[in-house]
């Protein structure tokens, strides 16, 4: 029978330019040899820096660039304790959340905003707006021009 034709991408990049002047570099690929859900978010800036990945979801890495440079370098923060945020409701310190209970807590975030009659985060004009940002990736792809997005209150 063959194949059929491709109709998704097998990666996409683009860059964007924030507001307050900074920079932002997105990559999503479905071929990063090794990699096997590496849902990676890294903000890097002048103080310092954070990343996070999906990978190892119970650790942040955080690097403070007030650090002595002799003894600079990431630290690997494992958030597991009562005070970190979802772990309290779980179990006791050390013992790691998976996957399953990232949408337990979507589930417990939606829930608990309708019984407070407060915004659900994020809302609904959150992922109206990141509908935006990739209709103005592709228009700029298409183009090959900088795109301006409007900014909506969520």
């Amino acid at each position: 029978e063959g194949r059929g034709p491709v109709t998704v991408d097998d990666a996409a990049v683009f860059i964007a330019r924030f507001t307050g002047g900074g920079l932002g570099v997105f990559e999503a690929t479905r071929f990063a040899t090794g990699r096997k859900n590496a849902i990676r978010i890294e903000i890097n800036g002048s103080a310092g820096s954070l990343a996070f990945d999906f990978e190892d979801m119970n650790v942040l890495e955080l690097f403070d660039a007030t650090e002595p440079a002799e003894t600079a370098g990431f630290r690997r923060i494992l958030v597991t304790e009562p005070g970190h945020p979802y772990v309290g409701a779980w179990w006791p310190p050390g013992h790691g959340l998976g996957y399953e209970h990232g949408f337990t807590h979507q589930v417990v975030d939606l829930v608990r905003a309708i019984a407070e009659g407060t915004q659900p985060e994020p809302s609904f004009a959150d992922g109206l707006q990141v509908q935006r940002v990739l209709a103005a990736v592709e228009t700029s792809s298409d183009t090959r021009t900088w795109q301006a997005i409007e900014r909506t209150a969520s």
